[in-house]
């Protein structure tokens, strides 16, 4: 992959920088300009556009953009083939009011495959469409139709988690500032994104006697419970300048996991923390799902629906499509995980039934699946109860094993090949080999389990393993005490590249400034990697 830059040429980065200037002021608690709930009406001058722009499931020819105004306002998106904009197409986004929180997506369609495009995003005043914002600009490259034009993507998850906010003394969320410089095509973000049920205060003290600094807002200094406060921690994260730089030139595909509403949780579930005023769950996560849609580029709305949905799959052209997960608003309920037959399971017969039609239609050369959960780490939910997929036994499969194990089956006797599984969660690094020939069950062929995180939370000693499908933890890096913070244990983050020639993948792992923690490399076709 020697033709691809490691970092964005100088002509991509200028346009990048010229967009994103904004004050140092921003990454220290005193944020006035970004810090208010909800913009005001009576605002003098032009709209603003001050918390940065986004784009996301970009496509071979189209693509969505996101923007957040002050005020009232109409999002427009110009497009170009090139960072002076000359020509450029003009796209009529929403009427932005409060809604949305002010938020609003615009599609853009028929863009050219496999080109970088410009875009920039002007607010227009809807009493004086002439009053316009000053452009915000981004960038994004649209999915290549070659077989031989190269790959590269990053993913992690876990941000803002544990009390581990942004640390004006370390410069805030560095670790996005390193993943912006490695260039990928895209973001993939497996889930707690926020930590709605994790309030941040201004300082902690750590164990070595040092004390840590957070940037602090109202809707951060408690469990999220209404809608505003659910928007308040999606928009806490854009308050980091390194944040937004990188969403300006970074695509996403992001999923979600249990964080996003509070830690463990299930459909149906009636909490008794009390912490929260709200006890129906499924409240709260109906809150948190709007919210989720209104702060990212992500189409959770599909003709047909009856309800948003986070699960789908986003074509790569011909080396990669990749399928991404929902193991949170379908499944049952945490339990000691052990019932003989489970036909709900962590992902919903109508979600299992969806993944398995689509890896079988499937041409891609791979097909990663994004899991919000590991498969064979052992995740408990108090003292009997389990929060995943495993739950210890390693003899037949029981509970959601049962519906994982049909999954796995699948795609053996549909002969479907280049699957390999990408999640986060457990808040440390690690790869796991699965073989039938290690495994209680055995009718499945190999695969591989990647895991990465957090990206800004804290780290956790690493779960044990499960053998009902024979996994072997060929590397793992993890902090030997709970909650470890960012300044003991680093961000981890992983890499995957597929090379256009040879279809080759290779999976990295690293860590903020550390390098590379491990790699793999995948043969294209082959089964038993």
């Amino acid at each position: 992959m020697s033709h691809r830059p490691s970092s964005p040429s100088p002509r991509r980065r200028s346009v990048l920088r010229g967009s994103l200037a904004v004050p140092a002021a921003l990454a220290v608690p005193a944020v006035p300009a970004l810090g208010g709930a909800a913009p005001a009406f009576a605002l003098s001058g032009r709209p603003s556009a001050r918390w940065g722009v986004q784009a996301g499931d970009v496509g071979a020819h189209s693509g969505l953009v996101w923007v957040r105004s002050d005020r009232p306002a109409r999002m427009i998106v110009e497009t170009s083939a090139t960072e002076s904009f000359r020509r450029p197409e003009r796209w009529y986004g929403p009427l932005l009011g409060p809604r949305t929180d002010f938020t609003g997506t615009t599609r853009l369609r028929e863009l050219p495959a496999g080109e970088q495009i410009h875009y920039r995003v002007l607010l227009a005043d809807p009493d004086d469409p002439r009053r316009t914002s000053k452009p915000v600009t981004g960038t994004f490259r649209t999915v290549s139709r070659s077989r031989k034009d190269d790959v590269r993507f990053l993913w992690s998850g876990d941000i803002a988690g544990q009390g581990w906010g942004i640390n004006p003394d370390l410069g805030g969320w560095r670790v996005y500032e390193e993943m912006r410089r490695r260039n990928p095509d895209f973001f993939l973000c497996s889930g707690d994104n926020i930590y709605a049920d994790g309030p941040i205060q201004a300082s902690v003290k750590l164990p070595d006697g040092r004390v840590w600094r957070n940037v602090t807002t109202e809707e951060k200094s408690k469990v999220a419970e209404t809608l505003a406060e659910f928007r308040g921690n999606f928009r806490y994260n854009l308050l980091d300048e390194h944040v937004r730089r990188f969403n300006a030139q970074v695509p996403s595909i992001v999923q979600w996991d249990d964080h996003e509403v509070r830690n463990n949780w299930y459909p149906g579930q009636i909490l008794e923390d009390p912490r929260y005023t709200e006890k129906n769950v499924d409240v709260l996560a109906g809150r948190s799902l709007r919210a989720f849609s209104e702060y990212y580029p992500i189409s959770t709305q599909r003709p047909g629906d009856k309800d948003g949905r986070v699960y789908r799959v986003l074509r790569h052209g011909p080396l990669l499509d990749v399928f991404v997960l929902d193991m949170r608003t379908y499944r049952n309920a945490n339990s000691p995980n052990r019932q003989p037959e489970d036909a709900t399971g962590i992902l919903g017969a109508e979600q299992l039934a969806w993944l398995k039609r689509e890896l079988s239609r499937s041409r891609a050369v791979w097909k990663v699946i994004a899991s919000d959960m590991p498969l064979g780490l052992v995740v408990a939910d108090g003292a009997t109860n389990f929060e995943a997929v495993a739950q210890g036994d390693p003899g037949a499969p029981l509970g959601r094993e049962l519906q994982i194990a049909e999954l796995l089956r699948h795609i053996k006797h549909r002969r479907i090949t280049g699957t390999v599984w990408l999640t986060a969660d457990v808040h440390y690094t690690s790869a796991q080999h699965y073989d039938p020939s290690r495994a209680a069950f055995k009718d499945f062929a190999p695969f591989w389990e990647f895991v990465s995180g957090p990206l800004a939370a804290g780290g956790f000693p690493a779960v044990k393993l499960d053998g009902t499908f024979g996994p072997d933890q060929t590397f793992v890096k993890a902090p030997d005490r709970p909650n470890t913070s960012p300044a003991e244990t680093p961000p981890y983050y992983g890499e995957v590249d597929i090379d256009g020639g040879s279809g080759e993948l290779t999976v990295r792992l690293r860590q903020q400034g550390g390098g590379v923690l491990f790699t793999k490399v995948l043969q294209p076709g082959r089964v038993g990697q």
